[in-house]
């Protein structure tokens, strides 16, 4: 079975439970970003309203890749992250990446820690003066010029060579970063196929 709308709200406020212990922050900062999913905008609006009700800040970067999320998380100097995505799972599918002040996805030890807050609900929100405040930020660009900045990146070359390049986003972020990167790289024509 998927995860329900409570689903939802009991595990991120889990979360935002074990984040709060581990930065020791009354107010820590999560970035939130999401696919392309047609329960997406539903599910960020669960997931935020949680965490601001827990007392946490949040950066919402809307629709954005994985990769994307996670450099979001080490650029905010942000004490979690949370990626919106079942990855390649059919549509009716929602999943919770939950990622540490690293960017990088939590320890097995970690994730049991959340399932049993979430499973105990040993979680409190916060007094209405405490809420978490939100900022909007579009972090695609960002990422982008994290990748011309690699060494090992040469799109001199890259345009060099006329590339002309088909894409199949399978209908989700991709969609929005695959050719925005690709054209910042210097391809010569994307193609894309939906």
């Amino acid at each position: 079975e998927g995860l329900s709308p409570l689903d939802v709200v009991k595990f991120t406020s889990a979360y935002s439970t074990f984040i709060k212990a581990k930065s020791q922050k009354s107010n820590p900062k999560i970035v939130v970003g999401r696919d392309a999913r047609i329960s997406g905008e539903m599910v960020k609006s669960l997931v935020v309203g949680a965490l601001t009700g827990m007392g946490c800040n949040v950066v919402d970067i809307d629709l954005a890749s994985t990769p994307t999320t996670e450099i979001a998380v080490t650029k905010e100097n942000a004490d979690g992250g949370i990626i919106l995505t079942a990855s390649h799972n059919p549509k009716q599918w929602n999943a919770l990446k939950l990622l540490d002040s690293n960017g990088e996805f939590l320890s097995a030890v970690a994730g049991a820690e959340i399932l049993q807050i979430a499973e105990d609900e040993s979680f409190a929100f916060a007094n209405v003066d405490d809420l978490g405040k939100v900022e909007t930020r579009d972090y695609t660009d960002i990422h982008i010029q994290e990748v011309l900045s690699l060494a090992l990146v040469d799109a001199d070359a890259i345009k060099a060579a006329k590339f002309k390049i088909a894409i199949d986003a399978v209908n989700s972020v991709g969609g929005i970063v695959l050719p925005a990167l690709l054209k910042a790289l210097g391809v010569e024509e994307i193609v894309e196929i939906n």
